[in-house]
């Protein structure tokens, strides 16, 4: 690993960490607390006024330690902007939730059209600016690739929604979205050291940052990222995915993420089906093994280290 990426390692994790403290109290004192769903878990009550829209913190620490080698490791500026890209509608639908009161937030149409605008602009630079190809990487096949042709921008926005959305939904225990996510970034990072890809110092920075912020984003949480930093740590991994050919592999290493959105969507179609019967105790599945009994820390264990285990097997994939 060169110094540039360990420097943004450091530096990002220098930077939420001290900043940690700073940040934290103003939220509070600006009553940016968390409104925790009244369906939601009983225990979850008493996280109610905990500070949130910590993702500023995630997304400062990146963008400070990262832009420096933007003009040399050109490739890592559509990681930094759908990133970037996604925290910002993440950012405007906090905003809106916790700073003017309005408990909805964004309508779900409008954080969609946000989504889609942010990663049409990263399609379009791709396919204008970058030599990129959409052809993806397959997966324990020995270097093989596929073209799906006209249906490979379809598939980019399939793969970079479906993504965010699966991140955000990860986002309900303490240290869950940042725990999984720091597992992925790192994957990443030794692929893009390995592969001699240019996205190694956006990969590292978020790696630094997600370990400075999950200092004060473990149970019990003293903030939580909220949309900014779920929506844009979705919005990292997608791109990652694309700048190194390897979205496919997002389906093993960000196993979780599917899980979880997959859960909600099976408990949805369920009842509905079935006339108002649930599948699940409660979705996404994380809330399912909380009201069979487990600790938020002991789920939040066993989604990290299956992460980590199918990052691990992602990379003998990659051979």
């Amino acid at each position: 690993m060169s110094n540039s990426n360990l420097v943004a390692i450091v530096l990002a994790f220098t930077i939420c960490a001290v900043l940690g403290p700073i940040v934290i109290p103003m939220l509070r004192k600006l009553k940016c607390g968390q409104t925790v769903r009244e369906d939601g878990p009983e225990a979850h009550l008493k996280k109610t006024g905990t500070p949130t829209m910590g993702g500023i913190l995630i997304l400062f620490s990146v963008i400070v330690a990262s832009l420096p080698y933007i003009g040399t490791y050109q490739e890592a500026a559509p990681v930094l902007f759908l990133t970037i890209g996604f925290g910002m509608v993440g950012f405007l639908d906090d905003y809106i939730k916790i700073v003017c009161r309005r408990s909805m937030g964004l309508s779900a149409w409008q954080k969609l059209a946000g989504q889609i605008l942010v990663t049409g602009v990263f399609v379009y630079y791709l396919l204008h600016y970058t030599d990129i190809s959409l052809a993806m990487r397959i997966p324990f096949a020995g270097g093989q690739y596929i073209d799906l042709g006209s249906f490979n921008i379809p598939m980019l926005f399939f793969v970079v929604l479906g993504t965010v959305n699966g991140t955000n939904f990860t986002d309900g225990l303490d240290g869950l979205a940042g725990s999984v996510t720091v597992m992925v970034a790192v994957f990443f990072s030794v692929a893009a050291v390995g592969m001699g890809s240019g996205i190694a110092p956006v990969t590292c920075a978020v790696v630094g940052a997600l370990m400075g912020f999950l200092l004060f984003n473990v149970y019990p949480a003293e903030v939580f990222m909220g949309d900014t930093g779920s929506l844009a740590l979705g919005g990292f991994v997608a791109a990652c995915g694309y700048m190194l050919q390897m979205p496919l592999y997002i389906a093993i290493v960000g196993i979780v993420y599917l899980i979880e959105v997959e859960s909600v969507m099976l408990q949805v179609c369920y009842f509905k089906l079935s006339g108002g019967k649930r599948l699940l105790k409660m979705a996404p599945l994380h809330h399912h093994f909380e009201l069979c009994g487990w600790s938020e820390t002991k789920i939040v264990a066993l989604f990290t280290i299956v992460t980590a285990l199918m990052c691990l097997a992602a990379l003998f994939g990659i051979v």
